[in-house]
């Protein structure tokens, strides 16, 4: 049975209220590092693809370096992350488009930014939010879990179903403060295996 309206907010937003400075985890200093962080953050902890930017990005600081570079020696420098000679495969093709289509630029729409190699909805989300504070609601793996084992969607919701209902539920100005505060729940509470939502009430209880 999936929450009204006002009970999935109400969750949503003690969510949030248990996580108030919840910010991303990834390290960046620009958009295009921002760009490149949460592409390589598929299928890979945010903690281990902060150990592999540093020397990314000091070998490979802007589009037309990692342009420029094989892609074995962007590989050479993620080959401690899931996925990484398709990642590098990406991240090359990405860089070209980059320049080819947006004057070295991260461009802002989503259209756009799903336009680039390597680049899906998530992605784009969460580089319009964090990046450049258009309202996106980015839907990661704890995003769904929480969303489903609390019934804020049904169980087989699609990712996109689960973007749209939050995005309905919420208020604009909350949406990147629920994408941030729902991963560090994910992480923290709402494990896949033995979650301890049970022990924060305040979930569940309504006016």
């Amino acid at each position: 049975m999936v929450l009204s309206k006002k009970r999935a907010r109400h969750v949503i937003e003690e969510i949030i209220a248990l996580f108030p400075d919840a910010k991303p985890s990834l390290d960046f200093r620009n958009h295009f590092e921002l760009l490149v962080a949460v592409m390589l953050s598929a299928q890979t902890t945010d903690a281990a693809v902060n150990k592999a930017t540093p020397g990314l990005f000091a070998a490979f600081p802007t589009p037309q370096a990692m342009a420029a570079a094989s892609e074995a020696a962007i590989a050479k420098h993620i080959s401690k992350l899931g996925l990484y000679r398709n990642k590098a495969k990406f991240l090359k093709k990405c860089a070209q488009q980059l320049l080819d289509n947006f004057n070295g630029q991260v461009p802002q729409t989503r259209e756009e930014l799903e336009s680039l190699t390597g680049v899906g909805r998530k992605t784009a989300n969460v580089v319009m939010s964090v990046g450049f504070g258009i309202p996106a609601f980015a839907v990661d793996t704890h995003v769904e879990r929480i969303c489903k084992h609390h019934d804020i969607v049904k169980k087989s919701a699609t990712p996109l179903e689960v973007e749209k209902r939050v995005m309905d539920v919420l208020p604009k100005s909350e949406w990147l403060a629920a994408h941030q505060a729902m991963i560090y729940f994910g992480r923290a509470i709402c494990h896949p295996k033995n979650p301890e939502c049970d022990q924060y009430p305040q979930l569940y209880h309504f006016d």
